[in-house]
């Protein structure tokens, strides 16, 4: 079992920048393809970014260009940079785990983002 905790989130303006932390625990993050989900009321749920126990990145067509994920092995903890933010409404960003991208196991209770304009 691996669990997951996101931290980071709060109300910002448009364009500012932040930092959305997962925190992993139960087994090595690295081992695992982790990926960023965003979720606002009444929409779909959205990639925003994935990275492989390899190291390799793939992003959201929103959001390419702006976000970026990273991981620190030793702190067993996934990043995602988020910066030029744009005014939306209110989402919620989660984070998962899973052998692949296309098979997330392992999902964390979400952080709120909201964007103020």
């Amino acid at each position: 079992q691996v669990q997951l905790v996101e931290s980071g989130g709060g109300l910002v303006q448009a364009g500012a920048s932040l930092r959305l932390s997962c925190a992993a625990s139960g087994h090595t993050i690295s081992s695992y393809v982790t990926g960023w989900f965003r979720q606002a009321p009444g929409k779909q749920r959205e990639l925003g970014a994935a990275i492989t126990s390899g190291g390799s990145t793939n992003y959201g067509a929103s959001v390419k260009g702006r976000f970026t994920s990273s991981r620190d092995n030793a702190l067993n903890t996934v990043y995602l940079q988020s910066n030029s933010l744009k005014p939306e409404a209110p989402a919620v960003y989660y984070c998962a785990a899973g052998s692949s991208r296309r098979a997330y196991t392992y999902w964390g209770q979400g952080t709120q983002v909201t964007v103020s304009s």
